[in-house]
Parts: C-alpha cells; structure tokens; sequence
C-alpha cells in the first residue's frame, strides 16, 4: 500500500502525465487517408489529431490545471476534482474512440479542404482508403488512465496528508517590561526600534 505522504504528489503525477499524453497524442497524424484516384495520380492527406478529435486539446489543458488546483485542495474538493478528472477521462475515451470507429467521418473536415466536397456521401465517396496510426489509441489510453486516477483520487481523498506548519506565522510572544519584570505586549513601534538596533522583531 502506498504511504499518505507519497499518495497526493503520485497521483497530481499521474494527472498531469496523462493530460500530457493526450496532448502529445492530439499534435500528432491519427489518420493516413488516400483519396480516390483521378487518374493519374492518388492524393494522400496526414491527418492531424486536431481535426479529428478537436476537442481533446481542451479536456487535456484542463486536466492540466486540475493537477495544480489539486496541489491546494481539500478534501472535499480534492473528491470533486477527482470526479471531474474521471469525466474528462470519459470524455478523451468518447473522442478517441469515435475516431478508431470511423477514420473516415474523422477525416471529413481535412478531405473537403482538400477537394471541396461536402456531405457526409461526398466525402466517402472521394475517400480509397482510411489507415489509422498509433496516436489514436495513445489518446484513448491517456483517457483510461484519466478515469483511473480520478476515481482514485475520490477513494483516497481524506488519506492525503494535511497542510505542514512550514508556512504557517510566526508567533509573537510578549516583550517583558525591564522595570516591572510583567510582559508587555509589542508593538509596530517596539519591532521598528529593535530593527534600527539590528534585532530580528520574530525572534
């Protein structure tokens, strides 16, 4: 089992490397499409993970920020933080594979572009072949891993390890009267004159 202590940094790891991967896996070629040949020779389009899953650079950037909101959460909304990396995890998952279903419908945008057809028919019509590369399925491994850590971090919430007192303020104690021997309390006057004399005011 893994110690409190090393639960919290572990999983904001795992958040922000996912969000990285799906990231990483959105810049990249998921399709490699061939057009119909006119007759001379066959187009070939490189298409990208931004126009056939457009929406995954979104949910990865906000997986990213959820990471650092996790940093300074408490529990409960470190739960709701890990509910919602869980939904965004479903939601990569949702894009990724309806991509891998349908390589072509995902490469519709590029192949107008590329001919000027439009329509869901037109488009398929100019399309010979559709071959899916590695990214795709990278994407929809990050979105796994997404809702893995998610629900993780809803079941270990209240085991993460509490706020250290390394930042917390100092504490002034009463500065004792020299004729009466009775603390006083400090004042702004007090800490001023002991930094003219170069005393420390916290010590």
């Amino acid at each position: 089992m893994t110690p409190p202590r090393r639960i919290k940094p572990t999983l904001i790891l795992a958040v922000i490397a996912a969000s990285g991967l799906a990231l990483l896996a959105w810049t990249q070629v998921w399709v490699t499409v061939r057009l119909a040949a006119d007759g001379t020779t066959q187009q070939v389009l490189d298409v990208t993970g931004s126009i056939a899953a457009p929406g995954l650079t979104a949910l990865a950037l906000a997986g990213l920020a959820l990471a650092g909101a996790l940093t300074i959460a408490g529990v409960v909304i470190r739960t709701i933080l890990g509910l919602l990396e869980a939904l965004l995890g479903v939601s990569v998952i949702l894009s990724a594979a309806l991509a891998l279903a349908d390589p072509i419908g995902a490469s519709a945008a590029a192949v107008t572009t590329a001919t000027g057809l439009a329509g869901v028919d037109s488009t398929r019509s100019a399309v010979s072949s559709a071959e899916l590369t590695f990214w795709p399925f990278l994407a929809l491994a990050a979105g796994i891993l997404m809702l893995i850590v998610g629900l993780v971090v809803c079941v270990t919430a209240r085991r993460w390890p509490g706020p250290t007192t390394r930042y917390e303020s100092t504490r002034l104690e009463p500065e004792t009267d020299a004729t009466t021997g009775q603390g006083r309390p400090r004042d702004a006057v007090d800490d001023w004159d002991g930094l003219t004399r170069g005393d420390d005011p916290t010590v």
